[in-house]
């Protein structure tokens, strides 16, 4: 892929699908998962898909400037006023990438849950105890992470390590992102950071090899 398909300024490597795009490569198997969801009596939507740099600019952006509330590992509101530069940064990434680094900006993942599991008036938070024992997505969850193998997905955020948070609505097409991760280096994204009015460039530019270890690189093995 080419660099601006890799950050999310180019979409052409993308197809239309319910309302949002994703890899022309991944919809196939997307449509299969689809169906035996639909055969195990979930209905699988998509929640996100892909997502262009300039949407993930402004939510970093609004993240980092304090029109959107930071959360905690725990999802629970943040002083941001307490927090250095650096603590902004480091808290944003625990829920939300870097413009440029999103692995929605590829088109092979996706955010996902099961529409006829969500309670009537009840609004998706995409918050780890909606998938957990408990949760109204739980046991979807359950049959998502028995069967989701068989198409070609995984969770890149199936466990906590030390970087994003977990996110068990999180899946990822291994066959293509796998490849598409090793494409997308620390100097490509200096270059399209340094190149964008984002909050916080200086403290970024400055430790970006740091954050791409701990939030980029660092994901689950499928």
């Amino acid at each position: 892929m080419t660099a601006g398909q890799l950050t999310g300024q180019e979409d052409t490597h993308l197809v239309p699908h319910q309302q949002h795009l994703l890899h022309k490569s991944m919809q196939p198997a997307f449509v299969d998962l689809q169906q035996a969801a639909a055969n195990a009596g979930f209905e699988l939507r998509l929640a996100s898909a892909f997502r262009p740099f300039d949407r993930q600019l402004l939510i970093w952006n609004s993240k980092f400037n304090g029109t959107r509330p930071l959360l905690d590992s725990h999802s629970q509101p943040l002083d941001a006023s307490q927090l250095s530069e650096l603590e902004k940064i480091h808290a944003i990434l625990r829920w939300s990438a870097l413009p440029g680094a999103s692995r929605h900006h590829w088109g092979t993942d996706v955010d996902i849950y099961a529409a006829n599991c969500l309670p009537e008036g009840v609004k998706l938070r995409l918050e780890p105890w909606e998938y957990e024992t408990g949760g109204h997505q739980a046991e979807f969850s359950a049959w998502l992470n028995e069967h989701m193998t068989q198409f070609g997905f995984y969770l890149p955020y199936a466990e906590d390590r030390g970087g994003v948070a977990v996110e068990p609505w999180h899946i990822s097409y291994y066959p293509l992102s796998k490849h598409l991760l090793q494409q997308l280096t620390p100097e490509m994204l200096y270059h399209t950071l340094n190149a964008c009015e984002i909050a916080g460039k200086s403290q970024i530019l400055a430790n970006l090899d740091n954050l791409y270890s701990k939030y980029i690189g660092n994901i689950c093995e499928v």
